[in-house]
């Protein structure tokens, strides 16, 4: 697997959580340790991308998350066109 940035690692995790999920589908689908989750998840909470909904024993993305995820594929897709006019 190539190398990930911070930001591909919490965006990997909201689209996981998208919904609403348990710790170990997030774990499995961001390809995370439970050390790597539990850090990740307490940043996204505590920076209100992610909520944590007690009764179901889940995590969810919030409205906010998913801002981050409209901006970060916008910049992914920008950065795409760049490195394709760069070859051209």
């Amino acid at each position: 697997m190539k190398y990930r940035s911070r930001t591909d690692i919490c965006s990997q995790i909201l689209e996981a959580a998208n919904g609403g999920t348990t710790k170990t589908k997030i774990m499995y689908k961001a390809y995370l340790s439970y050390a790597q989750l539990k850090e990740y998840l307490s940043v996204l909470s505590e920076n209100g991308l992610l909520q944590y909904i007690e009764g179901e024993h889940q995590y969810k993305t919030t409205e906010k998350g998913l801002q981050f995820l409209r901006t970060y594929d916008q910049m992914n897709s920008l950065s795409g066109q760049m490195i394709e006019q760069a070859k051209a």
